[in-house]
């Protein structure tokens, strides 16, 4: 045996990894009879316009050179369909990835960072990879417990995510309590509103974040194309905030990590808004039409401004998981909770209605 050979081993990782449990997306699951209805990820069920089809095609043939590392373009398309400054913006790959800068940003061991939960799975993921320590604050009535998560604030508190929406239960938390609670947050802590399902929102009391992060330096938001703009498989997202907070993300952000393709798309997206926005409100019907069917089944789902439905199952979680994937129904469970329901396709959404229907529920 060489020496090499026997000085061999396991590498060594961060400690961190013993009690990591990777992001799992959402499966697709097949039926007996080879139906296959996918409705755990959230994603739009149109296909990109022709006009984004074209802009792809055209990006395409450039794949060759390395993607306009500022994302100029598309920041400038931002800037003006938002009516934000440029300086305001942070791009990268999906509202996710964007995420993981800010947390790259403020994330050191002694930091905090303050969230619902449950909120959004990635959360924990991304605050124990950056190094800082999670405090979850439980829901209360499937919401956000805005009092309580001031009260969880402390000096070692970095940022504070309020995912508005709330996912997975679709809830929102409305303009009073929000800026009652950023009243409350020191100057010195970042408080960011997580707004990937911004455009499916249809009560006029949840203030868009945009509106809010004006006079306060401390307040950024997110969003995302993956949702309601229907690029889920290119990864764009970007962030507003105040230059200071802004230019400081954009410090961590991996060199070239937007494509081109995805630029070109999302550019193209903002051009084509009004279209898109006529395909949410297709969505937002359907959704009308899936909690009012569900209700009516005698199931209890909570008021959702989100593209998906939320189910409180408890021990029955997973049970019911099975029973819509025997029908070739994805769903996204989460053990010991709950199942979130994407609104998809009626179709789709008749395939998971009748297995809802048919699941024994009602006390």
């Amino acid at each position: 045996m060489s020496e090499a050979s026997s000085k061999a081993g396991t590498p060594r990782f961060r400690s961190v990894l013993d009690r990591f449990v990777a992001y799992k997306p959402g499966k697709k699951v097949v039926s007996p009879d080879g139906r296959s209805f996918k409705l755990s990820s959230n994603e739009s069920p149109f296909g990109p316009l022709p006009s984004v089809v074209e802009a792809i095609s055209r990006a395409a043939g450039q794949v060759n050179r390395y993607p306009d590392n500022a994302c100029a373009e598309l920041v400038e398309a931002i800037s003006a369909h938002r009516g934000v400054p440029a300086d305001h913006i942070a791009v990268g790959c999906g509202s996710v990835g964007v995420t993981q800068m800010l947390l790259e940003a403020v994330g050191e061991p002694g930091a905090e960072v303050v969230y619902a939960w449950r909120s959004f799975e990635a959360y924990p993921l991304l605050v124990s990879l950056s190094g800082a320590t999670s405090v979850q604050v439980p829901l209360r009535d499937e919401t956000h417990d805005l009092a309580a998560m001031a009260d969880a604030i402390t000096d070692r508190t970095r940022l504070v995510f309020v995912c508005n929406p709330n996912n997975p239960t679709g809830t929102a938390v409305r303009r009073a309590e929000l800026e009652a609670f950023l009243d409350r947050v020191p100057a010195d802590c970042l408080v960011v509103l997580d707004e990937a399902y911004r455009e499916y929102i249809r009560d006029a009391d949840v203030p868009d974040g945009l509106t809010l992060y004006g006079d306060r330096p401390n307040v950024a938001v997110l969003r995302t194309f993956s949702k309601a703009y229907g690029l889920a498989g290119l990864r764009i997202g970007y962030l507003v905030a105040h230059p200071v907070v802004a230019g400081a993300i954009r410090k961590t952000y991996l060199p070239f990590c937007v494509s081109s393709v995805a630029q070109a798309a999302a550019v193209a997206s903002l051009g084509a808004a009004d279209e898109l926005l006529e395909r949410v409100e297709q969505t937002v019907k359907e959704r009308a039409r899936v909690r009012e069917a569900l209700l009516a089944d005698g199931w209890t789902v909570p008021p959702t401004e989100a593209n998906f439905v939320w189910l409180r199952l408890g021990e029955r979680t997973m049970e019911f998981a099975a029973a819509c994937e025997a029908q070739g129904v994805s769903v996204r469970p989460f053990a010991g909770e709950g199942v979130r329901v994407s609104v998809g396709a009626p179709e789709e959404n008749d395939a998971f209605l009748a297995v809802a229907a048919a699941f024994p529920h009602r006390s």
